[in-house]
């Protein structure tokens, strides 16, 4: 690829002082504010590449360059890179990291955000890292669902800014801390890549890794008690992280290892169904209630279907029906713009 092709699409990040020094991480974090700040659209990419044409490779040395990669520092060099731009990249060229924090991807969510896309564009530049072995192509360091659902867009590039880290611990650690922030990762995307970590030596036992997580170890404890589960019995779960967080997910897996697959996945549907608390399931795993019993308390309906409503990909509540005459809407964290919509279009329907 040509500089120039490469260059297109520059987005220049703010003037910093050559003396501010920061770690890998906290460089990084700062690089995710601007994009979240900063301009988004073909109109931010328009004024990117004026940016672009007046930077001067030699201005690179200005640029916390004692912490770069020598790698990295090669590869900007050759193709006139500045740290922070946001450029298009071709899909094709973008490949899954062997370090990726996400292991789970729900294809109905994935369909959601393509759809958004689609119509909305790509407001926020995902985070690749260059394969240095194969030029011109990169890993995903953040932004794995977003690239998935181009694709599924059927789109053909994508943005992105272009970091230096080594793929392993530290790639895996920028997303997963930003999967964090963004409340997106699960307990199950842990259980597995953790347990991989562990298997594959990269840390020597759940303490280690709990410590460089800046984690509790009963927090990595419990993720590892669910790796122990199927992946088929944990797929069932990653779709509904409203109901399944860590306790719930311990609870289910205590229940695999004593009543094996077919059992716990009924009591997964049950879970559903019947909108059972954490407490109730760990009755049920210590024989004080059974999967089949009605653990509700006396006198409370249960309801006959139950609509999850999202917005934006994000659930907002659910939609209950009871008996032959009854509905429930609950809704939450709605603008209020959203939520005086809503209500005009109930009341104009009962109208």
């Amino acid at each position: 690829m040509k500089p120039s092709q490469f260059a297109k699409g520059f987005q220049a990040r703010p003037d910093t002082t050559s003396s501010e020094k920061r770690t890998a991480l906290d460089r990084l974090n700062a690089i995710d504010g601007l994009v979240k700040n900063g301009p988004a659209g073909t109109e931010a990419l328009s004024r990117a590449t004026t940016s672009s044409a007046t930077y001067n490779v030699a201005d690179s040395d200005t640029i916390d360059a004692a912490n770069e990669s020598a790698a990295y520092r090669a590869w900007r060099t050759e193709h006139a890179y500045r740290p922070g731009q946001v450029i298009e990249l071709p899909l094709k060229t973008i490949k899954p990291s062997p370090f990726n924090p996400r292991h789970f991807y729900v294809k109905s969510s994935i369909a959601e955000l393509a759809v958004n896309l689609a119509k909305q564009g790509q407001q926020q530049a995902i985070h690749v890292i260059p394969d240095y072995d194969n030029p011109g192509t990169y890993f995903v360091s953040d932004g794995g669902r977003r690239v998935r659902a181009l694709k599924e867009a059927n789109k053909e590039a994508v943005k992105a800014i272009v970091i230096d880290l080594p793929i392993g611990i530290q790639s895996y650690k920028l997303g997963y801390d930003l999967n964090v922030q963004r409340d997106s990762q699960t307990v199950f995307d842990n259980a597995v890549v953790w347990k991989r970590f562990l298997d594959d030596r990269h840390f020597q036992s759940q303490k280690e890794l709990a410590e460089h997580l800046g984690l509790d170890e009963s927090t990595v404890a419990v993720a590892l008690s669910v790796a122990k589960l199927p992946e088929a019995v944990m797929h069932e779960m990653v779709a509904r992280p409203d109901r399944f967080g860590s306790n719930m997910a311990y609870q289910v897996g205590r229940y695999h290892t004593a009543r094996g697959a077919d059992a716990t996945l009924r009591l997964i549907n049950k879970i559903l169904s019947d909108d059972l608390s954490t407490r109730q399931v760990a009755d049920i795993v210590k024989g004080r209630a059974t999967a089949q019993e009605s653990s509700k308390p006396a006198g409370r309906q249960r309801y006959a279907q139950r609509l999850e409503i999202k917005l934006g990909g994000v659930s907002v509540g659910d939609l209950k029906s009871y008996g032959d005459d009854r509905i429930e809407l609950r809704l939450k964290g709605l603008t209020r713009e959203k939520r005086d919509e809503i209500l005009k279009q109930i009341e104009k329907m009962l109208k």
